[in-house]
């Protein structure tokens, strides 16, 4: 595992990127000290919906999985996966099927 510093113009450390399992530990504590830093300010912590909209994208990210797995336990491509995703609206129909693929991952 490693992290990588982003520094500033001037070679000052600003930003750290870390693995995800790593910052889904870490999650609740960072949004804690964030929330103290920036207390009276308006903080407002990462919601993912709040980005994504899609309900396939929504359901494949909380499920922890990539387009290919999910591709993979639909039996379709990844790059119908991310059609489905780049859709404004999607069927029952199709959600269904993503609901099973997620279930058949978790297995």
């Amino acid at each position: 595992m490693t992290l990588q510093i982003i520094k500033s113009i001037d070679g000052k450390a600003e930003y750290v990127l870390l693995p995800v399992n790593i910052y889904n530990t870490l999650r609740s504590e960072i949004e804690d000290a964030l929330k103290k830093k920036y207390s009276g300010e308006d903080y407002v912590p990462f919601e993912l919906t709040d980005y994504v909209d899609n309900a396939v994208a929504l359901a494949r990210i909380n499920a922890g999985m990539t387009q290919e797995t999910l591709a993979k336990h639909m039996n379709v491509t990844q790059a119908y996966i991310s059609k489905l995703e780049a859709q404004s609206k999607v069927t029952v129909k199709v959600l269904k099927k993503v609901k099973v693929a997620i279930k058949d991952n978790k297995k």
